[in-house]
């Protein structure tokens, strides 16, 4: 039996990107020239720009694998999988798929809004070449997944975005595909779901022996859920191999020292839920964004558009990488004794890190996430920050054995006896 069952060769896709003249200022001679101009020209004045999202990509997959695809916005992630799942085609190269193909790139992908949630799941079932003996044998574990057996006979166009999710997911994951192909929309939703969602993938690979793609910035997830990884760098394939060593080369190439950013607001990142305006971190006794002390601690400050209007629990979790990408520690304000409702406007935070607890090395604040009530996740902003912290003056243990292991605990407290004291 053949264990390959997605192949890739020279695959590319252009897109054709067109702009307009630059605008100066017009007189009446210039505007009725322009006019009259176009009456005889059968070309418009707008120039043309090819725009190649991915370029020369070659990869196998084997029967089973979990294979994780990562790299910056806009390195041609979505478009990849896009071509995968039959929804655009390659502009050359081409893709062999063996096997039924189940996609969730977006909320609600493949969901007619007029149907009912059951009539989804037949729906879909029927897409993918299955009889209706075969989804009903699968129908009551999609509903206990998903959660939404009261609403199963409304129509979809009336779910929450959640409820949207939920059963978009358990469809795809339940309906026996050997390709199973997830993008980023799990970074918004239920963080206990994520987690159910995550298990599940990890059940379809390594217990079901069907072959998994997934896309995530959370390079935690990526890295326990997958063996191999892909990483895109401007549309091309710039890594291909074990996922620990795919997540190492990313972060040395991708997560170059970045300290202090900021946005305007119209192009600020984020959603209808908030915006990133600005975002830094320092010295905590310096104040200095270049070098950073290991005895000194540092300082992260946020300044957030919270778009939401009516008064809500609202609160900031990050997650703190080394430069392997090792998750180093996650935290919360959801963590704080003080329960903090905001309604719409502009949110300062601020997060003071005591000294002598990180090693010297660059670390980065990734999936700076925006929950609600604890639970929803609004917005998720990835690779924010990324720092370098240096040694302090070194101490004999330290020159003996240099650098041991990711964090420091220097305070603990020893209790050292004699065993001939009476």
């Amino acid at each position: 039996m053949n264990d390959i069952v997605i192949k890739a060769e020279n695959l590319g896709k252009k897109y054709m990107i067109f702009h307009e003249s630059p605008e100066r200022y017009s007189t009446l001679r210039d505007v009725i020239h322009q006019k009259t101009k176009s009456l005889f020209s059968k070309k418009k004045q707008t120039a043309r720009e090819e725009f190649w999202a991915l370029k020369d990509i070659n990869f196998e997959v084997k029967r089973g694998e979990a294979v994780g695809i990562i790299g910056r916005n806009g390195a041609g992630k979505s478009t990849l999988l896009k071509i995968l799942s039959r929804i655009t085609e390659p502009a050359e190269g081409y893709v062999e798929m063996n096997g039924r193909v189940s996609s969730l790139l977006e909320v609600g992908t493949g969901f007619h809004p007029e149907l009912t949630g059951r009539e989804n799941i037949f729906l879909n079932g029927a897409i993918l070449g299955m009889s209706r003996a075969e989804i009903k044998k699968k129908f009551d574990d999609i509903v206990d997944f998903s959660g939404v057996e009261k609403f199963l006979d409304t129509p979809v166009k009336r779910y929450s975005s959640g409820m949207y999710l939920r059963l978009a997911f358990a469809v795809a994951a339940h309906l026996e595909p050997e390709i199973l192909i997830v993008d980023e929309v799990l970074a918004v939703g239920d963080a206990e779901f994520q987690k159910k969602c995550l298990g599940k993938m990890d059940e379809v690979s390594k217990k079901e022996g069907r072959t998994v793609l997934f896309v995530s910035h959370n390079l935690g997830a990526v890295q326990n859920l997958c063996s191999r990884g892909l990483l895109l760098q401007d549309g091309a394939l710039s890594f291909s191999g074990d996922m620990d060593k795919t997540i190492s080369r990313y972060v040395s190439v991708f997560l170059v020292e970045q300290t202090a950013r900021a946005w305007k607001k119209e192009n600020a990142p984020g959603n209808e839920y908030a915006r990133l305006l600005q975002a830094k971190v320092s010295d905590a006794r310096t104040g200095d964004t270049h070098t950073f002390n290991a005895m000194n601690g540092f300082v992260l400050e946020l300044e957030i558009e919270n778009l939401i209007s009516e008064k809500t629990q609202l609160d900031i979790t990050y997650h703190l990488l080394d430069e392997k990408g090792i998750l180093i520690t996650v935290s919360s304000s959801a963590f704080s004794p003080e329960t903090n409702y905001y309604s719409g406007g502009t949110m300062k935070i601020r997060t003071n890190f005591p000294g002598n607890i990180l090693n010297e090395g660059t670390y980065t604040f990734s999936r700076l996430l925006f929950v609600m009530n604890k639970e929803i996740v609004l917005t998720e902003w990835n690779d924010v920050l990324s720092f370098k912290v240096v040694k302090a003056a070194a101490t004999i243990m330290e020159g003996m054995w240099g650098k041991e292991g990711v964090v420091k605990i220097n305070n603990l407290n020893w209790e050292i006896h004699s065993a001939n004291a009476h």
